[in-house]
């Protein structure tokens, strides 16, 4: 009895690990920063994202991007994004992007 309640209690902690994880600064960032125009699940489907005409992550043009491509675009802006450089760190946009890419995969 006693293997089976330290087993639910190291799993609990290992699922609440991970969940941490995958919900890092990244995601932080991107509620306060990004979220208002390109939404939430990365869709575009904001108000102020369809009046920008926000492309969703999951879109072709943004998926063909690299890693590299998206960091650029987060710093120096493109269309009508601003550019985030001096407003985020770098840490703060390559965890950005990460999380990006976890949307992607939705």
């Amino acid at each position: 009895m006693k293997n089976r309640f330290a087993l639910a209690v190291v799993s609990v902690i290992a699922f609440s690990a991970m969940t941490v994880f995958a919900q890092g600064p990244g995601a932080d960032t991107y509620k306060t920063k990004c979220a208002m125009c390109h939404a939430a699940d990365g869709s575009g489907a904001t108000p102020a994202g369809k009046a920008m005409k926000t492309p969703s992550f999951s879109s072709p043009e943004v998926m063909k991007m690299s890693t590299a491509e998206l960091v650029a675009t987060t710093k120096n802006g493109k269309g009508r994004m601003p550019a985030y450089s001096g407003k985020l760190t770098g840490a703060q946009i390559t965890d950005v992007v990460a999380y990006i890419h976890t949307l992607q995969k939705k």
